[in-house]
């Protein structure tokens, strides 16, 4: 009865207009705070074993929904910076990862649109890469999609397991090691997060290439 009444009230939620439709800063655009109310509308009804399918956002961009391009640059998703664009030096050595979105800079399209587009930016002692991972990095940051490929919830732990600092998805314990293209260490899943090569450009994190690997949830997919 309690998930039932829990189930209910998610989708309750989900269905509420958003209260954020007024025009905001190039740096803050409009979308990103509705579009992080319905990633977390659908993260529980995710753990809940319901559907994640959402309504689109009146205002939002088509070009909101693409996946990550050549050139986007990244934006914070949530906190005190939410909207405001991240620079190299905005990424810890050492962790935490930053949740972030790609921004499209020609555009000013945050790429919030599909919670499936969100990453996380990790930055690292460049020698801990393996030969595999290294590559898609620049300057020791790496960028993973932040969606467990598991069930599709939110990768928003970093803990450490067994002597070393891991990405972890609390819904199901999954946990995956990002010096290793975040191939799995624990929990249920068994694919590795979908890597995002990054690289510095004029001295801004831009995004390489496209996603290698899905981003799809398993039981999604």
């Amino acid at each position: 009865m309690i998930a039932d009444r829990d189930s209910r009230d998610s989708s309750r939620a989900c269905r509420q207009p958003s209260p954020c439709a007024k025009q905001e800063s190039a740096e803050r655009p409009p979308t990103a705070a509705a579009s992080r109310r319905l990633f977390m509308c659908a993260t529980l009804a995710t753990c809940l074993g319901l559907p994640a399918v959402l309504p689109a956002a009146a205002d939002e961009n088509p070009e909101s929904d693409k996946r990550p391009q050549p050139g986007d640059s990244f934006v914070f998703s949530e906190g005190d910076h939410e909207g405001n664009r991240i620079t190299p030096a905005d990424i810890p050595l050492g962790g935490p990862p930053i949740l972030a979105w790609p921004f499209d800079p020609g555009a000013k399209v945050v790429r919030d649109g599909s919670r499936l587009n969100q990453v996380l930016l990790l930055r690292l002692d460049p020698a801990q890469f393996d030969e595999e991972t290294l590559p898609r990095t620049a300057d020791g940051i790496v960028a993973y999609s932040a969606i467990c490929a598991h069930a599709g919830c939110p990768v928003t732990g970093w803990v450490e397991d067994q002597g070393r600092m891991v990405l972890k998805c609390f819904c199901h314990n999954s946990e995956y090691d990002p010096r290793k293209h975040a191939e799995v260490v624990n929990g249920p899943a068994s694919r590795r997060l979908a890597a995002l090569p990054v690289k510095i450009d004029r001295g801004e994190l831009v995004v390489a290439s496209k996603f290698i690997g899905s981003v799809v949830p398993q039981q999604q997919s």
